[in-house]
């Protein structure tokens, strides 16, 4: 992968980014994504953040050999410290990390998201927990993909910045509301594999010489669901 061909995956957060964007990319490696949209002059710049050195100075060599210091920053630092006001930053995107982690990154610096109008993330696992921020910090879903690529399948979600609080019910928040509203067959995929590995904790479980009542419950409860999403989507 390069920034000229970008994995199926990072082509999808990309499509996302709207046209003449000020970008921020959280955790950018080797500063592909942005510098993608900027070779076909789909952005207008940002911020390459990254919190490691190593991928940091990536970003900083694929920035300058493609000749874009001007309009692009890489910038060494956690999270979205890498975005000041000065940025003029109105999008941001995360990608690759799970979604415990995006989470966090969001909520500690909260206050560096004044003036972002969309947020495109991609959680490995854990999509739920990022529904539920975005639900309680002020944005709507927009839109949400899910695709298989090398024996991995992603989610990514797309939000905007709402006036008024979107909410969305537990099954809303655990499959992602226009993932159930037209399932594929990554989706599938994806729920019948996190049913199988749900029923096989629940039987470890069950099987402890103290069962955990309570876990036993909400196992149960998330299995039911899940296999009833599946049942109505024909799987």
């Amino acid at each position: 992968m390069d920034a000229d061909h970008l994995s199926q995956r990072l082509a999808t957060v990309a499509k996302y980014i709207p046209k003449g964007s000020r970008l921020a990319d959280i955790g950018t490696d080797h500063a592909y994504l942005p510098v993608h949209l900027l070779k076909r002059g789909l952005i207008a710049g940002g911020i390459a953040g990254e919190v490691v050195r190593g991928p940091f100075e990536n970003a900083e060599h694929e920035i300058a050999r493609e000749g874009f210091t001007d309009q692009l920053t890489a910038r060494l630092a956690n999270g979205l410290r890498a975005i000041e006001p000065t940025d003029q930053i109105d999008t941001v995107a995360i990608a690759g990390m799970g979604g415990a982690l995006i989470t966090q990154i969001l909520t500690q610096d909260f206050d560096r998201l004044t003036g972002v109008q969309r947020l495109v993330l991609q959680p490995n696992v854990g999509a739920m927990q990022v529904r539920q921020f975005l639900m309680t910090h002020g944005f709507q879903l927009v839109a949400e993909e899910i695709l298989a690529e090398d024996g991995h399948i992603y989610e990514v979600l797309v939000a905007d910045r709402a006036t008024e609080t979107q909410t969305y019910h537990e099954e809303e928040l655990r499959f992602g509301p226009y993932l159930l509203a037209a399932p594929n067959a990554a989706f599938i995929a994806k729920w019948q594999h996190e049913a199988d590995r749900t029923r096989e904790v629940l039987q470890q479980v069950q099987a402890a010489k103290t069962v955990p009542t309570e876990k036993v419950a909400a196992l149960t409860h998330e299995l039911a669901q899940i296999e009833e999403v599946l049942h109505r989507v024909g799987a």
